[in-house]
């Protein structure tokens, strides 16, 4: 073979070489940027051409479910019951407006897709893809009351189960028919309507805590050892923190209490002191303990969850809380910038009843095969102990009194104990507007179900009266 032979040869060797290692490089190193760009639909017409799985209720309600269209590709569709929760279950059209809530989250089960070895065989051996099942921890008829006590009115609940995690209730008002959203340009009115159904409440609305927050001030402050349910803290008000005045709820004056007392009235010069003495460190490290300042561990899309802490409001961003611009005396009491979620407010009261371990809140229960095999169980799974078993226990008596002579009344079930904590976050003095809350969990000796309610912007309501009687509503529900 001549010399000119052998380089053209060799040419074409090195060409070839470049083919396959490009091939390669795009197809296997660079495939799951191409998969994740939006504006690559080839994966969207694969995964459409695939019978995804159902999705159901705790009881076996049908929630979602696929139909063949005419031009041989699944269309996702959304029963009645569905529109109860969509804010959980949220939708899937991906060739025109994507995917969100479990839908999303769940996706490569929902697709089919177990890994991309079985995909790929799949594949090419021709076999038919189909999607597996979802079975959810959500509860229709206790998502239906909690809806109904909403009223149409802007705001959200969250229902979990202590010892488990399950979140047994995600109601978040307005919401939408899924159905609704096959057409695009719902889609685009829905995203400019100033009530923003599209929004989950539960897990992506910031709100101010109000004295809901004291639950944590007081978890940190029994379990660091500084104080006990009978330490004294003198009430007095208006008391100055950081530079500003800071008064009771209608000034009320209270002398040297203890801090049950405290916690029963709500007093708030009493919790910002706490809070002070506690310092930012101390308090920093028990919030992070009970998950602010990071993406609730759920079973639902990051992009759909909004941290929980102190925010700089012009950048949206999270505040250290040591730092100097946080007032941790105002923190302790649930004000300054401090913005949580309902689901973040709902782990708070969950962790107090699990006896002071904070568990992986989790909306699917089990992944389930065309067959009826279950594939995959979403077991239990704690994230970490906050505070010891005993300062759980003091926590718990305390928020008890919240209930049955304090703030929280009008929670309190026939028969059944409760603990819990209202809140009344001030908005607009001048014109009362409040963000009224309730967290807590019954029965008190070993609960079974933790909550928390919130409305948005309502004149002149308080805690204990709108959001208390909407969680013994919810909790008489999942107790039965």
């Amino acid at each position: 073979m001549n010399a000119p032979i052998l380089k053209l040869f060799g040419l074409v060797l090195v060409l070839f070489a470049a083919l396959a290692g490009m091939t390669s490089y795009n197809s296997v190193i660079k495939a799951e940027e191409y998969r994740a760009n939006a504006l690559n639909k080839r994966p969207l017409i694969e995964q459409a051409q695939v019978k995804r799985g159902v999705i159901r209720a705790r009881d076996g309600s049908l929630l979602a479910r696929s139909v063949k269209g005419e031009d041989g590709l699944y269309v996702r569709r959304y029963p009645e019951a569905a529109e109860r929760f969509s804010h959980a279950i949220g939708y899937d059209f991906g060739l025109t407006i994507g995917r969100a809530g479990l839908e999303r989250s769940r996706n490569d089960a929902l697709a089919g897709e177990t890994d991309e070895i079985s995909s790929i065989v799949a594949d090419l051996s021709g076999r038919r893809r189909i999607g597996d099942n979802v079975i959810t921890n959500l509860d229709p008829r206790a998502q239906q009351i909690a809806l109904k006590a909403l009223a149409g009115r802007r705001g959200a609940i969250v229902a979990i189960e202590p010892a488990t995690g399950k979140v047994r209730v995600m109601a978040s008002t307005p919401g939408y028919d899924p159905s609704a959203l096959r057409d695009p340009q719902v889609f685009k009115r829905l995203n400019r309507t100033t009530n923003s159904p599209l929004f989950n409440r539960a897990t992506q609305a910031g709100y101010a805590p109000g004295s809901t927050m004291k639950v944590v001030t007081a978890a940190a402050a029994l379990d660091s050892g500084l104080f006990t349910p009978q330490s004294t803290v003198l009430g007095r008000s208006p008391i100055v923190v950081s530079g500003v005045p800071l008064k009771n709820f209608s000034n009320k004056q209270f002398g040297a209490i203890p801090l049950t007392t405290a916690l029963t009235n709500s007093v708030n010069t009493v919790w910002a002191q706490v809070a002070q003495k506690l310092g930012r460190e101390r308090m920093q490290e028990y919030m992070q303990r009970f998950g602010f300042g990071s993406d609730p561990a759920l079973d639902y899309p990051d992009g759909q969850m909004l941290p929980s802490g102190v925010y700089d409001l012009k950048k949206e961003q999270l505040i250290p809380l040591d730092s100097r611009r946080v007032d941790i005396g105002r923190v302790g009491i649930g004000q300054e910038r401090l913005r949580v979620t309902p689901l973040q407010m709902a782990v708070v009261a969950a962790t107090v009843a699990n006896g002071g371990v904070r568990m992986k809140p989790r909306i699917t229960s089990r992944i389930v095969d065309q067959d009826g095999r279950t594939v995959r169980r979403i077991e239990p799974e704690r994230a970490e102990r906050v505070m010891s078993a005993r300062s759980a226990a003091q926590l718990t008596q305390m928020m008890s009194d919240v209930v049955r002579e304090g703030t929280g009344t009008a929670a309190a079930l026939e028969g059944i104990e409760v603990a819990g904590k209202t809140g009344t976050a001030e908005l607009n003095i001048e014109r009362r507007i409040n963000q009224p809350w309730f967290i807590g969990f019954a029965p008190r000796a070993k609960p079974k179900i933790a909550i928390a309610v919130t409305l948005e912007n309502i004149v002149g309501a308080q805690g204990g009266v709108v959001a208390a009687p909407i969680a013994r509503q919810v909790m008489q529900e999942l107790l039965r």
